[in-house]
């Protein structure tokens, strides 16, 4: 049977630069390509030399939730010491967070995360699969990360 993995994922921006630099300093991506062209702008952003992420300057306003396309992008950490340096660097700068900071993903679970939003409002989550015990379950037994 094959198996697939995810390779990257690709998504639509609408400012180059506001998205190339949010992605580097709240995950740490490295360029490992970008378009020079005024009128075609990309950004391919790696992790270990790994291509994780692919910006591409194609749109124009907010994220719409309502439609049918991405529901959130989740990028999995070891534990929550890596979730808490990404949410000091998301209150750094002012981005949305959702549930007030970390959570687990439901009643009694022992994963969670962070839940939050890039510039252009395409929602994200950091998580870990242990170690999340005590946080508050803002849904219940709902997902967290069904963004109730």
């Amino acid at each position: 049977m094959t198996r697939f993995n995810t390779g990257h994922i690709g998504l639509n921006v609408t400012d180059i630069q506001q998205s190339k630099a949010f992605y580097q300093d709240v995950f740490g991506f490295d360029v490992i390509g970008e378009s020079t062209d005024t009128e075609k702008k990309f950004v391919f952003l790696a992790e270990d030399g790994q291509l994780v992420l692919t910006l591409w300057q194609q749109s124009n306003g907010r994220f719409p939730t309502d439609n049918p396309g991405l529901h959130h992008l989740a990028f999995a950490v070891e534990d929550v010491a890596q979730i808490e340096a990404v949410e000091r660097k998301l209150q750094a700068i002012g981005a949305k967070i959702y549930h007030n900071g970390i959570v687990t993903h439901r009643e009694g679970a022992a994963s969670g995360g962070l839940f939050f939003e890039d510039p252009d409002g395409i929602r994200l989550e950091v998580s870990t699969a242990k170690g999340v015990e005590g946080h508050p379950a803002p849904s219940g037994d709902a997902p967290t990360c069904g963004f109730f």
